[in-house]
């Protein structure tokens, strides 16, 4: 496993705070938090041989537990057992690497589970600090909103945001910071959770980017299924991160179609949820809450917020509702946030998009990755944008998204 070249830690452009990077979770996260009999039941790994095929139809990968295959490191909870996928963990590995067959923590960066390693990573391609999703779980916690015994889920998720507060971001110096959970089944729970944890200084949590596509009632819900989680994250100033794939669904294409169709479209979610966002009234009713999609690049906000304000002209035949008393786009600045690692059509639009909205990220440690070498990539933004601009997008954005104060926490410049 090389470490690939370093980037230039020695670079002027800005330290970058990285509003979307991940975390692939730690063997020992819930072992070591949840009681002896639930740590049985709960999340944990082990290991076993592994079968990997992909089907050519929709090109999606299965593993097959216990089957003719290498060993491989499994997590294993309620009926469901996956190992992780090289894609997701493949930080300095070269990109003939980036695949979907399984591979082990022992053949991983340190970097992508030791929260040591992850500052140390940051370091030489100067970020300085870094916003995290799940990856076993998935990017939202379906997999516990799915688990059958949900007052073991519930200890699953109460287990994971200790941890992420604790461990993974407690020692780091601020260096990395908090990403939550919530119960998605239980939206009162949830509100409690997000208390706790806003309490102990999270300002974010994860959220589907469509819920109804998960089964669970929509944005839009007459009965107000989301109220207590809006009312706790308004109260709080905690964050709603929506990240792509995280209504468990991308774009549904072709018979036979190369995965180069759903790289491409991975940004097709993120746009019709920014659109039910917008045309909610949800942002008008709670005038604190802020949301952001993560890795959704940029280049189609400016259509979608021309488009929305046009068929607002059409206010009474489009059904808006009557807590929407202005152009929906005017309710985007402060508000309504968008993360990208490489979009130089968005860059080139930015202010169509706003570009006190838009968030940088490295994505570490993921295929789309710009590690170790995120200075190529800012480079290339640098000579479009203007000094302000560069630190707005860079840093600042995100750290007033967040409500952080733009202090000195950063490793010392240098290899």
């Amino acid at each position: 496993m090389g470490d690939g070249p370093k980037g230039d830690a020695t670079s002027g452009y800005p330290w970058i705070v990285s509003a979307d990077d991940h975390v692939v979770e730690a063997p020992n996260t819930w072992w070591d938090r949840l009681s002896r009999r639930d740590r049985e039941a709960g999340p944990r790994v082990v290991q076993d041989t592994c079968a990997t095929s992909t089907d050519p139809d929709t090109g999606t990968t299965s593993y097959a537990k216990g089957k003719n295959g290498p060993m491989t490191d499994w997590w294993i909870y309620d009926d469901w057992a996956k190992p992780v996928s090289r894609v997701v963990a493949c930080a300095g590995l070269p990109t003939t690497m980036h695949t979907p067959d399984p591979i082990n923590y022992a053949d991983m960066r340190p970097g992508c589970y030791d929260p040591v390693a992850r500052v140390a990573d940051m370091k030489m391609n100067r970020t300085e600090r870094s916003l995290c999703f799940p990856n076993i779980m998935r990017f939202c916690g379906q997999v516990f909103y799915e688990a059958k015994d949900k007052s073991l889920a519930m200890k699953c998720v109460v287990a994971y945001n200790d941890w992420m507060i604790d461990e993974w971001c407690g020692s780091s110096g601020g260096h990395l910071l908090p990403l939550c959970l919530i119960p998605l089944w239980d939206p009162v729970a949830a509100a409690l959770e997000i208390r706790r944890n806003a309490s102990r200084g999270c300002r974010a949590i994860t959220f589907p980017e469509m819920p109804s596509y998960l089964g669970l009632p929509s944005i839009f819900d007459p009965s107000g299924f989301w109220d207590p989680v809006f009312d706790a994250c308004n109260e709080t100033g905690t964050l709603l991160c929506m990240h792509i794939g995280s209504g468990s669904r991308l774009v549904d294409t072709s018979p036979f179609a190369p995965m180069a169709v759903i790289l491409t479209m991975k940004h097709d979610i993120a746009q019709l949820s920014m659109t039910e966002w917008l045309c909610s009234g949800l942002l008008a009713r709670y005038p604190a809450l802020k949301i952001v999609y993560s890795e959704s690049q940029l280049g189609w906000v400016p259509y979608i917020l021309e488009r929305i304000d046009k068929v607002y002209t059409h206010a009474t035949y489009a059904e808006f509702p009557a807590s929407i008393t202005r152009p929906p786009s005017t309710y985007m600045p402060g508000r309504v946030f968008a993360t990208f690692f490489d979009d130089e059509t968005g860059v080139r639009e930015r202010e169509a998009v706003g570009v006190d909205q838009i968030l940088f990220e490295t994505d570490y440690p993921h295929q789309d990755t710009t590690w170790p070498n995120t200075h190529l990539t800012v480079e290339k933004m640098a000579k479009v944008m203007s000094e302000d601009e560069l630190e707005k997008v860079l840093r600042t954005n995100a750290l007033g998204m967040l409500g952080l104060p733009d202090g000195p926490v950063r490793p010392a410049a240098g290899p």
